[in-house]
């Protein structure tokens, strides 16, 4: 049984009825004002806590942007009402789809969050939590056969990433190599309007942006086609920690197919699971204790000291001295920092603690590694984790987007709702090894 509730839990729901606008959730207001991806995702799993009428109606909107191929796109614009605070825009993207939506994705969290909403609320009635989940389930095992086809062309089992924000990991040093490689230049003005609202030092920098936009306007100029964007791509990543959700995403749609007796489905989803386990598996370096990306127009990896190397906890029953190794190597970028698990190795070049993805502790990320740590049979560690969490939310940060590991200071939006849902699933010590 979870813990009763106090004045957090009161404040992470409010916070998330706050932020609702019509059966979908904003990240945070002005900051992000529309419906982001892999945000709703964990945000749909938060309301599943309280209230899992409304998780259902988060999944089911953001599935209202999906694209005839397939594709759930990174954010879906209903309503242009908030578009003066938010750039890029639709007229940016440039994209056709009836509801006007970004051209690229976003970690497929949808379906671990649609079998934590299905669950919750079958405990209540079975039968109506598989009439509803039934359409979201087709939507995701749409998007999950999008992956493989667009992402995966030479089916080695790693999905590769087109552009920096695919990763939800922005401005990670995971791609500064990679994105040297792609022009500064833009055919329109870069008008950024994040920093009108968060400090510049908690942002990407302006040449971090012009790349970003560089690259929307190349796979723009190509029809948002995914082998047309597949052969001109200058930015080419088989990434680790996309790969690693999408592998958890298909053992749950694995479920969902033998619980529906999609049996056709059953097997196709068994085997593009094995082809990605076994890859993986391969991108473990025991020289460095953690797992990394490759680059696919170098053929090199990608080494820097990032979170997303410890990420395939999630989804593999890894080796015990394996996983010992990977969490010793977690122990000791934690220690003595506040939050939890920093985005990258403390003490390292590249550690900055209060830019976004370049140091700082999001709490949805210790989640994900909470459930991959269970999984593996590392409680305690899971559980520091957890802890380390909870008390960053309670005592320095409050629901802040990200945290600082040095100070505990709350960075980024406020008020922000992945936050949140992150605080009231962690919360319940008993939720579970993840698996």
């Amino acid at each position: 049984m979870p813990p009763p509730d106090n004045k957090f839990v009161a404040k992470a729901k409010a916070i998330l009825e706050a932020n609702d606008r019509n059966g979908y959730t904003v990240p945070t207001h002005r900051l992000y004002p529309f419906q982001w991806n892999w945000d709703s995702a964990f945000v749909a799993m938060g309301f599943a806590q309280f209230d899992v009428d409304r998780a259902f109606r988060e999944l089911e909107r953001l599935v209202e942007g999906q694209w005839a191929d397939g594709m759930i796109p990174h954010i879906v614009f209903h309503d242009l009402s908030g578009a003066d605070s938010y750039y890029p825009g639709p007229a940016v993207w440039g994209t056709s789809h009836t509801v006007a939506t970004s051209g690229i994705t976003q970690p497929p969290v949808f379906a671990i969050a649609l079998r934590a909403v299905h669950d919750a609320a079958a405990a209540v009635d079975s039968a109506a939590a598989n009439a509803r989940t039934l359409p979201l389930y087709e939507a995701a095992l749409k998007w999950q056969r999008w992956w493989y086809a667009a992402r995966d062309p030479e089916n080695t089992g790693l999905v590769a990433l087109l552009h920096p924000w695919e990763s939800g990991s922005d401005n990670s040093p995971a791609w500064d190599i990679a994105l040297a490689r792609v022009p500064t230049t833009t055919i329109k003005p870069v008008v950024r309007k994040d920093t009108n609202h968060v400090a510049a030092a908690m942002r990407p920098h302006d040449q971090d942006y012009a790349r970003f936009i560089h690259l929307v306007e190349t796979y723009a100029d190509v029809g948002w086609d995914p082998a047309r964007q597949w052969a001109t791509a200058p930015f080419k990543i088989a990434e680790i920690q996309t790969t690693a959700i999408l592998l958890k995403a298909g053992e749950d749609l694995a479920r969902f197919a033998a619980d529906f007796g999609r049996a056709s489905d059953a097997a196709d989803l068994a085997a593009l699971n094995a082809r990605t386990r076994a890859a993986l598996l391969a991108q473990w370096r025991p020289a460095l204790n953690r797992f990394v990306s490759r680059d696919l127009v170098s053929g090199a990896d990608v080494d820097a000291s990032t979170h997303a190397g410890f990420v395939p906890v999630l989804a593999l029953d890894l080796d015990a001295p394996v996983a010992r190794a990977m969490v010793a190597e977690m122990a000791r970028w934690s220690a003595g920092k506040l939050g939890g698990l920093p985005t990258t190795e403390p003490g390292t070049p590249i550690w900055e603690p209060k830019r976004y993805w370049r140091g700082p502790v999001w709490a949805v990320i210790n989640w994900l590694l909470v459930d991959g740590l269970r999984r593996n049979a590392h409680a305690v560690f899971a559980d520091q984790l957890r802890e380390a969490t909870l008390a960053v939310i309670e005592t320095t940060a409050g629901f802040a987007e990200y945290f600082d590991p040095d100070t505990g200071e709350g960075c980024g939006g406020e008020d922000f709702s992945w936050t949140a849902a992150a605080y009231l699933c962690l919360r319940d010590a008993d939720r579970g090894d993840g698996s």
